[in-house]
């Protein structure tokens, strides 16, 4: 297990490597540059040609991207081009919000798929499963901007009862569980949009994992001793047809953290995603560079973390080759 841990970590260097070579330079081939933001006629382009050296973006991009390396590996990611402020500094402070969004959607996503992928196994063929893989197909065609705003138009601009946008009500104030019963309120819209588009294909999957195991000697062999039909789904089964779940685990990360970008700009959250989408926008090259790295940490993170606990459940994954 430590050995395997090891190795994953040591590959961990030479793939953030490529993502950062990759993700700076096609960075740098869109046309323009932040001083093109400019638009300002009074600028003269003497200034716009101070501010570019001010910022280094009249160096040469190897030049560039070697500066940047040097100062990444110190754990400096530069300044914000806008604020000014440094860029670590920005990105801790909106990393809680989108780390409080993912987990909570993530959770709330395999409360619900779990328990409907073992009953359409179950109840295989019936108007339950029909209905279940209608819903789920429904899910997985559904774009996640088109439900937020169908479910932010229906909740907060007909029915009024949540709010549509931000973390926190402008008014504020308050004592601590007025505050927490504030923060689930304008958490309950963004959590539910990621929801339902997620659950939809951990649901199949869960399904099709637990039909497989329904067909193995040892079910049968736990019917055959006369054990409850509960005793077997729930004993032998259901922990059986858990194991693959914890790979779908990992590899939902990178979908999940992807979709909090959308999420967080359609309900302006206050996080790593709406951060990151601004950026874009204003070319923020700093910016970008540090959401890229920590993007791929926490998603090769989120896949060792799912390979470790796929070890720990099988014990036939424990073989060092």
């Amino acid at each position: 297990m430590k050995a395997a841990l090891l190795r994953r970590l040591w590959q961990l260097i030479p793939l953030l490597i490529g993502i950062s070579i990759i993700s700076f330079f096609i960075m740098h081939l869109a046309p323009g540059d932040p001083t093109s933001l400019f638009t300002d006629p009074s600028v003269k382009p003497a200034e716009l040609a101070r501010i570019r050296a001010n910022w280094g973006l009249d160096q040469p991009l190897p030049v560039q991207y070697f500066y940047w390396v040097r100062n990444a590996v110190c754990g400096n990611f530069g300044n914000d081009l806008l604020t000014g402020r440094p860029v670590t500094e920005e990105i801790l402070e909106k990393l809680p919000a989108t780390l409080l969004l993912m987990g909570s959607a993530t959770l709330l996503i395999f409360l619900i798929a779990i328990p409907l992928g073992v009953v359409s196994a179950v109840r295989k063929n019936s108007w339950l499963d029909q209905l279940i893989t209608i819903i789920t197909f429904i899910g997985m065609a559904t774009p996640a901007f088109w439900l937020g705003l169908m479910l932010m138009l229906l909740f907060s601009v007909q029915l009024g009862w949540l709010p549509s946008v931000g973390m926190r009500s402008f008014a504020g104030g308050g004592n601590w569980f007025q505050q927490l019963g504030d923060l689930l309120r304008h958490l309950v819209l963004p959590v539910l949009t990621m929801a339902l588009v997620g659950l939809a294909g951990l649901t199949r999957y869960q399904r099709s994992s637990m039909l497989d195991v329904l067909k193995e000697d040892y079910v049968r062999t736990a019917r055959a001793k006369g054990l409850s039909e509960r005793v077997v789904i729930f004993n032998h089964a259901l922990r059986n047809a858990l194991i693959p779940i914890i790979t779908i685990f990992g590899l939902s990360l990178p979908d999940l953290f992807g979709g909090a970008f959308i999420i967080e700009t359609i309900f302006a959250w206050p996080g790593m995603g709406r951060f990151g989408v601004q950026a874009v926008f204003q070319r923020n090259y700093p910016v970008l560079m540090a959401m890229v790295v920590l993007s791929a940490v926490l998603i090769v993170l989120g896949n060792l973390l799912a390979d470790l606990l796929y070890r720990w459940a099988d014990p036939r994954q424990r073989t060092e080759r």
